[in-house]
Parts: structure tokens; C-alpha cells; sequence
């Protein structure tokens, strides 16, 4: 298995690049940070617009939510994959239907961990704001949205762990990601695919494990600041 690793390392870290396309890790690590990244702004909306109270708002945000999150992300690959030709009239190249689809997937989960902190936090800080004149933008931007942020951090964290998994459904629409190098070794080996792919499963697990980690820590230290005690101000 060693030897496989060996002979194949750079394949399965950054594909044919300089050679040919980057793919590998490298390609997965590119697809989930983009993915994550625009689904955390496309996740924000859709929350705002569910705990906005205004129908127009409230009722596509949630119809999107509950569709989208009723399905397995493979049929979001494949309706990105057929449906984006169709509408743009071009052919659209497998990264931009895979990033699509994982964006679409990913924002609804992200605005459910989003909602869930907007209504979390204590409701005498809104009217205490609003008290003091502030309007509704000033409000989320200021006072809610930054509290929910580190609140829910260690759930996004958790949420990119997803994502990175999910890449691999890349492969069936010829994405050179991290899993499409591994069955390129294997096809390569042909005689070996329990170890190739048990290589395979060991990349995932690190790096998974390795967020995963990183998001049980930030977990604790979140709850920790919760749980602070408050400062005493003595009196002049």
C-alpha cells in the first residue's frame, strides 16, 4: 500500500498540475472553501428572510429550505448538471455544476444554523436597540449577526466537514477531485482497489478528523465564554 502512496502521492494531492488540470486534494480543498464560503452569504439571506415576518420573504426562503434539504445532494448535482445547460444555452464545465449544486445544498443548512442563532439570542437587545433609534440593517449588522457568527461557528465548522465529504460526488460528473484521482490510480492498478481506496478513505478521515477537532475546541471555548461570569464594576 506504501508503494501505492508513494508512486501516486502527487496525483492524489494536486492531480496533472502543472501537466494537466489541478485536481486531487488540492481540487476538493478549492470546491469546499468556495462552496462554503458563497453558501454562508446565500445562507444568511434565506435566514434573515425566514425571521424577517414578511410573507413575501418568509414563505420562497422556507418552500427552498424544505425542498432542498428533502433531497440527497446527488439529485443537486444532477439538477445543477441538466439544468444549468439548459438555461444559460452552454455547455457548463463540471466545477462550476458541482459549486453550484454543493452552494445551493449547503445554504439551506447554514441558514437553519443561522436561524436557529438569530432566535436564540435575548429579544430585549433588539428593543433596546430599536429604543435607541436604530433600524433593522443597522441592528442585524451590528448586534445580531455578529453574536450568531460566534455562536455558531463550531456548527459551520462542522457544516465545511460536510461539504468536503460531499465533493467526492463530483466524481460522477467527471470533476477531478480528490475521489476521481483515486479511482484514476485504481483503474491504473486494476488489481488493487482495496487498497487504493482504503488510501482514499484515510485522506478523508484526516482531514475531516482534523476540522472535526478544530471544532469541538471551538465549541468548548464558546461555551465557556457563555458561561463566564460577568465583570463587577465597582463604584468610584
Amino acid at each position: 500500500m506504501l508503494d501505492i502512496l508513494r508512486d501516486n502521492w502527487v496525483l492524489l494531492l494536486i492531480g496533472q498540475y502543472p501537466n494537466g488540470p489541478l485536481g486531487g486534494l488540492a481540487m476538493t480543498l478549492i470546491l469546499a472553501v468556495s462552496a462554503i464560503a458563497a453558501a454562508f452569504v446565500l445562507g444568511t439571506l434565506i435566514a434573515l428572510a425566514r425571521t424577517s415576518g414578511i410573507a413575501l420573504l418568509y414563505w420562497p426562503a422556507t418552500a427552498l429550505v424544505y425542498v432542498v434539504r428533502g433531497l440527497p445532494p446527488v439529485m443537486a448535482v444532477f439538477w445543477a448538471y441538466f439544468a444549468l445547460p439548459a438555461l444559460t444555452g452552454q455547455a457548463i464545465p463540471g466545477f462550476w455544476t458541482l459549486l453550484v449544486a454543493l452552494i445551493l445544498y449547503e445554504s439551506t443548512y447554514l441558514s437553519e444554523i443561522i436561524r436557529a442563532g438569530i432566535q436564540s439570542l435575548p429579544k430585549g437587545q433588539v428593543e433596546a436597540a430599536k429604543a435607541l433609534g436604530f433600524g433593522y440593517g443597522r441592528i442585524t449588522r451590528d448586534i445580531v449577526l455578529p453574536q450568531v457568527y460566534h455562536t455558531m461557528l463550531p456548527s459551520m465548522v462542522s457544516q465545511f466537514v460536510s461539504t468536503i465529504k460531499e465533493t467526492s460526488l463530483g466524481y460522477i460528473i467527471a470533476v477531478q477531485e480528490l475521489t476521481f484521482a483515486a479511482n484514476q490510480i485504481n483503474s491504473q492498478l486494476l488489481t488493487r482497489p482495496f487498497e487504493v481506496f482504503l488510501i482514499l478513505a484515510a485522506i478523508y478521515f484526516l482531514v475531516c478528523f482534523t476540522l472535526t477537532s478544530a471544532a469541538r475546541f471551538l465549541e468548548r471555548r464558546v461555551a465557556r465564554q457563555r458561561n463566564a461570569p460577568a465583570l463587577k464594576v465597582q463604584p468610584a
